[in-house]
């Protein structure tokens, strides 16, 4: 007994149509592009905050380890950073330059290059601020 000529041609139509089509496919890689197109942006985002997070860090240890260096030296520190004389060192790829020292104050500029354009700086004391700092004691970003 043989099937009849109608269900064979159904059940080959059937048995063939194996994967997706090419309208399938092309709807999946525009959601692909839409979602991609929402997250990359936001990824860059977090990744400049994090950014300004470590230079903020970055400058207030250099202010901590100033005021040790001063305790012990009578003054602040001002030279190429990091160095030995001072017990400090920056994360990776994080820039500090200490751009004035007077007696009794100092002030720092933090830049990450290659990571953002933004910079954040800290001055104490009677140092002249550099932009974008403000306030005394106080680290602000650009």
């Amino acid at each position: 007994m043989s099937a009849r000529p109608e269900q064979s041609k159904t059940m080959r139509t059937a048995g063939n149509r194996r994967g997706f089509t090419l309208i399938e496919l092309l709807i999946v890689v525009v959601i692909i592009g839409i979602l991609a197109a929402i997250g990359i942006p936001k990824f860059s985002a977090t990744k400049e905050k994090a950014y300004l997070a470590q230079m903020k860090a970055d400058l207030r240890n250099l202010a901590t380890a100033q005021e040790a260096y001063a305790a012990d030296n009578l003054g602040y520190y001002n030279g190429v950073v990091p160095n030995v004389a001072l017990t400090y060192n920056p994360s990776s790829g994080v820039t500090i330059t200490i751009t004035d020292v007077v007696p009794g104050g100092w002030a720092a500029i933090a830049t990450y290059p290659g990571g953002t354009t933004r910079t954040c700086a800290l001055y104490t004391g009677a140092a002249a601020p550099p932009p974008p700092a403000t306030n005394e004691g106080q680290v602000k970003c650009s």
